[in-house]
């Protein structure tokens, strides 16, 4: 009937079609990929250190354990990036400059923990701290995979891994004490904003492309 006839017609039709190339769309896959895997790593580290801040500011002792305890930042502490930035002036930001940001910030928090981890007197907060910085480390190499995706080239920097800072001693327990607070609380401060970061630039990229591929086939 005419609705063979039809079915006929386009088999032959689409049999006698050249090859068309596939559409390309692995970068906006890759880049959709790497921005939802790094809001993940994000969202997970956030949860990683509620635990950890609350073992660790236990291992410091009161006042630092202590739920009310806000104590100014030092000038000591200015050597930990601040994520203390007016949200308007950071959002206004181009997305590429935000990357770097957070790329450099947690690449130099990174350095701080892992002195941080070789201080500390107990095997269990050894264990998590170094788990921490496992995973902060993937957290740095995952916002430079999203910024070769997206085409930003990555901050100057030297080669390799993050080496610790060299930072001159703090000159009494309590300061010692002030410098681990603030760097935990600048961490937690950061991740909280770079999950914003990652959750608004996921809704950016546009989503990925389907597409299909014709060969032309003989019978």
């Amino acid at each position: 009937g005419d609705s063979w006839g039809i079915f006929t017609f386009l088999c032959a039709a689409l049999c006698n079609l050249p090859a068309l190339p596939a559409l390309n769309c692995s970068e906006e896959l890759g880049a959709g990929q790497s921005i939802q895997q790094t809001y993940d790593l994000t969202r997970y580290l956030e949860h990683q250190l509620r635990t950890l801040a609350g073992t660790y500011l236990n291992y410091l002792g009161p006042p630092f354990n202590e739920p009310d305890f806000n104590p100014p930042r030092l000038a000591r502490a200015e050597r930990v990036p601040s994520a203390t930035v007016d949200l308007d002036l950071w959002r206004g930001l181009t997305d590429n400059a935000r990357l770097a940001a957070n790329y450099r910030a947690y690449s130099r928090l990174l350095c701080y923990l892992r002195v941080l981890d070789g201080q500390v007197g107990t095997a269990e907060l050894r264990h998590r701290l170094t788990h921490f910085c496992a995973s902060l480390q993937g957290l740095v190499l995952s916002i430079g995979g999203v910024m070769s995706s997206l085409g930003y080239p990555l901050p100057a920097g030297p080669a390799g891994p993050p080496t610790p800072p060299s930072t001159p001693a703090a000159p009494n327990d309590f300061l010692k004490k002030m410098d681990d607070f603030w760097l935990l609380k600048e961490l937690q401060t950061w991740l909280w904003r770079s999950a914003k970061d990652f959750n608004r630039l996921k809704k950016k990229v546009p989503p990925a492309v389907v597409t299909l591929r014709l060969e032309a086939r003989g019978f």
